[in-house]
């Protein structure tokens, strides 16, 4: 064996040592393809597992960074500290310097377009205070767009335990980035831009120049991960966004998610009923609060869907219960003696203490309908009156009573109620109308003519005093409050700019995008809008104020584009 051929073995063996580990340890390898206008799937494969998402982590902190600004809490000028922390984030990096404090608009661009790890956890830090916290509202975030296998542990997608997302997550993502966002989604179609302390070019440049109708969105790599890429591309009235997981390198990566766009535009049809995706849903934790003894004031006691504990006067002493109860017992003999007598013979002595059950036992049989008003004016008649001796619990007792049955409309004077239960009396039996108004008499110490609700004593009114009964830990959750955002109107937002009439939808794109790369400064708050018509494709900038469009216009017509002013 000559000395070429060991040599040429021994290359192999240490190549092949070399890259069996490599090939062993490579991510694994997911996509997916949704059509953009419905959100419906188009190709998945492994899309739901849960992988390294890498730097399209950055989308995320992106869209907090976008929804701070919608909301008025930031804004693109404000300035953002630097700390030792962001710093110190390994590469790819602005440059950022600990103590230095750099604009929102700087960090978003160098996020965007360079994949800045230093960038992006400076706006994490800026929005929630620290990175630990920005991830809580990341992951928190997800949860309402509907991105239910991803968990972020940090704002720019390094390698972390816990830390994950699937490639159907996050083309959800990128398709609330373009319609959640339009007026901020050209940062993601960007080449290059100032970003404050040096210009940053784009880290998915080669997919943008390479593929037709590509304007975004974001790339990412870390060895764990390997190539990552979400991409969206229109072509006609057809609009996709991908997500590539696991590359094994950029060319790799770019040519499947070519070949996947390529059959996804062949196979979703050219017009659809577009379906915006929902706004996000964020679900306000509540505070669970420990709550001592309230006692309010009487104008304050409403009723609340509380335990309540109404207190008309001093509870009374165990000791005392049987008295207390004397008259309510007094009353029930009194009140079945006199139905008994009413309706048989006098009964036994033994008898008498089953009448104690009375209140206790199983509902009566209805009373004749020919019966029943003379009884329920006794019946009101001796309870009220046997209620003066006890007023502590007759108090308690009232509201009950007037709640278990409607009493019958009262008579309009005393003279007229007595006549009232007078020929309400002579109309039964003699003998058991007799025993029945003898018996109340008795139990009362009235004669038969005063039997009437206005000859009893009122009821001593309850006392206002409502006590709240003690409450543990967990009883009351006291939701935090709604955090209302405040913006002036802005009604002379309503003009627009129009560049004219072109043959397809994305020639009018690309002209707007460049027009806007060209021109950010007054066309940077301006919406792109293209209209459909029969003549052709019109591309118009919309939201501006009429200063801006006339400045906008003029400065298009200093670069020899045709353009026009369109009024409100």
């Amino acid at each position: 064996m000559t000395r070429f051929s060991l040599t040429a073995r021994l290359w192999a063996f240490i190549m092949l040592a070399v890259l069996m580990p490599v090939s062993l340890s490579a991510a694994p390898f997911a996509a997916y393809v949704m059509d953009a206008r419905t959100g419906q799937p188009i190709y998945k494969q492994n899309a739901d597992t849960k992988l390294h998402p890498a730097s399209l982590t950055k989308m995320m902190t992106l869209y907090l960074a976008f929804t701070a600004i919608e909301r008025g809490q930031v804004r693109l000028d404000s300035k953002f500290p630097v700390s030792s922390n962001a710093a110190a984030e390994p590469p790819s990096k602005l440059g950022l310097r600990a103590g230095q404090k750099i604009e929102l608009r700087y960090l978003l661009r160098a996020a965007a377009i360079k994949s800045a790890n230093d960038a992006a956890t400076a706006i994490g830090e800026g929005l929630a205070g620290s990175e630990t916290a920005f991830a809580q509202q990341m992951t928190a975030m997800a949860r309402a767009l509907g991105m239910r296998n991803t968990q972020f542990k940090n704002a720019n997608g390094l390698t972390q335990e816990g830390h994950y997302s699937t490639a159907h997550d996050m083309s959800i993502l990128g398709r609330h980035l373009f319609y959640d966002f339009p007026q901020y989604y050209n940062l993601f179609s960007r080449r290059s831009a100032d970003a404050g302390i040096a210009k940053v070019s784009s880290t998915n440049k080669r997919f943008l120049d390479a593929y037709s109708g590509a304007d975004g969105i974001k790339t990412g790599y870390t060895r764990a991960a390997g190539f990552n890429l979400t991409a969206s591309a229109q072509r006609g009235k057809k609009r996709l966004i991908a997500t590539v997981f696991g590359g094994t390198s950029t060319a790799q990566r770019n040519q499947t998610m070519a070949q996947l766009l390529d059959s996804g535009f062949s196979r979703v049809p050219n017009r659809v009923r577009e379906t915006r995706p929902a706004p996000p849903k964020l679900v306000a934790q509540q505070k669970v609060v420990r709550r001592a003894q309230v006692q309010p004031k009487p104008a304050a006691t409403q009723p609340q869907t509380q335990r309540l504990v109404l207190n008309s006067s001093e509870p009374p002493a165990p000791a005392s219960r049987g008295s207390a109860s004397t008259a309510a017992v007094a009353t029930r003999d009194a009140l079945a003696a006199a139905m008994r007598e009413a309706t048989q013979a006098a009964p036994s002595p033994a008898a008498s203490a089953s009448r104690l059950a009375l209140a206790s036992s199983i509902r009566p049989r209805l009373r004749p309908a020919a019966q029943g008003a003379a009884v329920d004016e006794a019946v009101a008649s001796a309870v009220a009156s046997a209620a003066e001796p006890a007023a502590q619990s007759a108090s308690l007792a009232a509201p009950v009573l007037q709640a278990s049955m409607r009493p019958a409309r009262a008579p309009r004077s005393r003279e007229a109620q007595g006549s009232a239960s007078v020929a309400a009396i002579q109309s039964r039996d003699d003998g058991k109308a007799d025993a029945v108004a003898q018996a109340v008499a008795e139990a009362t110490g009235q004669d038969n003519n005063s039997l009437s609700l206005l000859a009893s004593p009122a009821p001593k009114p309850r006392s206002e005093t409502v006590i709240l009964a003690a409450m543990g830990e967990g009883d009351i959750a006291e939701p935090e409050a709604l955090e209302i955002v405040s913006r002036p109107a802005d009604s002379g937002r309503h003009w627009g700019v129009n560049l004219g009439l072109y043959r397809s939808h994305s020639e009018a794109e690309k002209l707007l995008l460049q027009t806007a790369l060209q021109d950010g400064t007054v066309l940077e708050g301006a919406n792109r809008r293209i209209a459909d018509t029969l003549r052709g494709f019109e591309a118009n900038f919309v939201n501006l104020s009429k200063s801006d469009a006339q400045l906008a216009c003029e400065r298009l017509k200093a670069r020899s584009q045709t353009c026009r002013v369109v009024g409100p």
